[in-house]
């Protein structure tokens, strides 16, 4: 049965592929990240300076130059109209833009709600081609791009490679990582009920709840801002949605063997049950539904988090992004694949919040991400995908300036902290401008894994980077919010699809 359905799955996309083709250009976009990476600040800034740039243009009446000089379709003024069109996927939720942009760009300014479902959104680009196309000949009229943008957690994307492991492998691997030094602490409470279960004995629900309870609170623990850890799958454990409570979420690792026989009915044969249940029903439909159609996938990164939180969870970045590549079925793209069957050929890992670093240290930034990723792009790479590393800012909440301290000239950063962040012993009100050191990321990016990634005192360890407020926006002529400024947006737009526009 399980080969029927992937045989019909892999006709169904093929089939998909072929009308996209012949309807017009389409390319999906996926964007991920791991928790507080930015996805739904990047999606929002993302659209709207495509569909505002135009507007922007000094020739169409607007009141600048385009903000994205980088992007060549539009330096080049090739693209001629860019807009929101109806989504393919009428049962996927559609990415609530408006929302989030007004949040962003209104009176009481503020960063909106992260993702916590799949979500999905089109712009469609209608552009002149520089040269020959496929459907259109040389240089036959404007010719339109499909973007359909695909959102969703990337602690979703962690769980696929639990399709190829087996509940006793994940049960090791698990409780394995939970008795390192960066978590046992953590993990007390979870692992001490463990250890004093019996795998054999008869299940019942009190104590298969009480397991996966204590599991979901290491779990929840070990994400937050304190320890900022990354590899944590069941990724659904930590946002549940309408599963919570069900029984395919009500499970945990117990130690168990390959060849072990666990008896009918009992504890750890029922966790098992679910595992695989979890598997079958939560993570395989997304990745059939969803994750095996992308065509291009940007991964966010929120480095500055593991950073401040430690060599311990800088390691366990690299493992988690490690995990994230072999999940993509990545290779070159050809014209057989783009007709019959899409694979994902550029991937570009982003390291976000870029404005909370004085530009010096951009640099540092992209070269300590590249590093974590070197391993897995080096896999990737080999089977003909394009992968690339940036620092940016979707949105840059801050501005540079040079500051004195104790006679000494800083590179600081200037922005407003959201109320109730602290430098110190001052408390910022969320109205207040503040400027901040932030401290130089190291040259040596392997300096990450020795605990010294900021040339900053312990004293002030705990204030690193704060949390900014967005940046008051402008209003154009039709009184309409400008695009807010940016860090290299523009770049990761023409890595992305700036290829499909020429």
């Amino acid at each position: 049965m399980s080969q029927l359905s992937d045989l019909l799955f892999e006709t169904r996309v093929a089939t998909e592929s072929v009308v996209d083709f012949l309807a017009g250009g389409r390319l999906r976009l996926g964007v991920t990240g791991l928790s507080r990476a930015g996805k739904t600040v990047f999606i929002t800034a993302l659209v709207h300076h495509l569909t505002r740039a135009i507007a922007a243009r000094p020739e169409k009446g607007g009141e600048s130059k385009t903000q994205l000089p980088v992007f060549r379709a539009l330096a080049e003024g090739r693209i001629t109209s860019a807009h929101l069109d109806p989504q393919p996927d009428y049962s996927v939720p559609r990415f609530a833009y408006e929302e989030h942009l007004a949040a962003l760009t209104g009176l009481d300014r503020h960063w909106p709600q992260s993702t916590r479902r799949i979500s999905e959104l089109r712009v469609t680009l209608e552009y002149r081609s520089k040269g020959w196309s496929l459907r259109k000949g040389f240089g036959q009229g404007p010719t339109r791009l499909d973007i359909d943008i695909v959102d969703y957690p990337g602690e979703w994307l962690l769980d696929l490679p639990l399709l190829g492991k087996s509940y006793a492998q994940w049960s090791h691997e698990t409780l394995d990582a939970a008795s390192a030094s960066a978590r046992a602490m953590i993990a007390s409470e979870w692992r001490g009920l463990t250890a004093q279960s019996d795998v054999k004995a008869r299940y019942d629900e009190e104590t298969a709840q009480k397991l996966a309870q204590t599991f979901t609170q290491y779990l929840r623990l070990a994400r937050s801002e304190r320890f900022a850890l990354s590899s944590l799958p069941p990724g659904r454990f930590l946002m549940p949605g309408d599963l919570e409570g069900s029984p395919a979420l009500t499970f945990a690792p117990l130690p168990v063997s390959e060849s072990e026989e666990l008896p009918y009915r009992s504890l750890g044969r029922e966790m098992e049950r679910r595992y695989e249940a979890y598997k079958s029903q939560v993570v395989r439909p997304f990745f059939r539904d969803h994750f095996a159609r992308l065509d291009r996938q940007i991964v966010l990164v929120d480095a500055l988090a593991a950073l401040n939180s430690g060599p311990e969870a800088v390691r366990d970045l690299e493992t988690a992004l490690t995990g994230v590549l072999t999940a993509f079925r990545t290779g070159r793209a050809n014209l057989f694949s783009t007709i019959f069957r899409p694979k994902i050929d550029r991937i570009l890992f982003a390291a976000t919040k870029a404005d909370h670093l004085h530009h010096t240290s951009h640099d540092r930034l992209e070269a300590i991400l590249r590093h974590l990723t070197a391993r897995a792009i080096e896999r990737a790479e080999g089977v003909g995908a394009s992968i690339d590393v940036i620092a940016l800012a979707a949105v840059r909440a801050t501005r540079e300036a040079m500051v004195r301290h104790e006679g000494d000239k800083l590179s600081a950063i200037v922005g407003t902290p959201v109320a109730g962040e602290r430098i110190g012993h001052e408390t910022f009100d969320g109205v207040a401008e503040g400027a901040i050191f932030p401290g130089e990321l190291p040259a040596d990016p392997r300096d990450v894994f020795k605990g010294e990634a900021l040339a900053v005192s312990d004293e002030e360890a705990d204030f690193r980077f704060l949390k900014f407020r967005p940046p008051a926006a402008m209003l154009s002529a039709d009184q309409k919010p400008l695009p807010l400024p940016h860090i290299r947006l523009d770049r990761a737009m023409e890595f992305l699809f700036g290829d499909r526009l020429r």
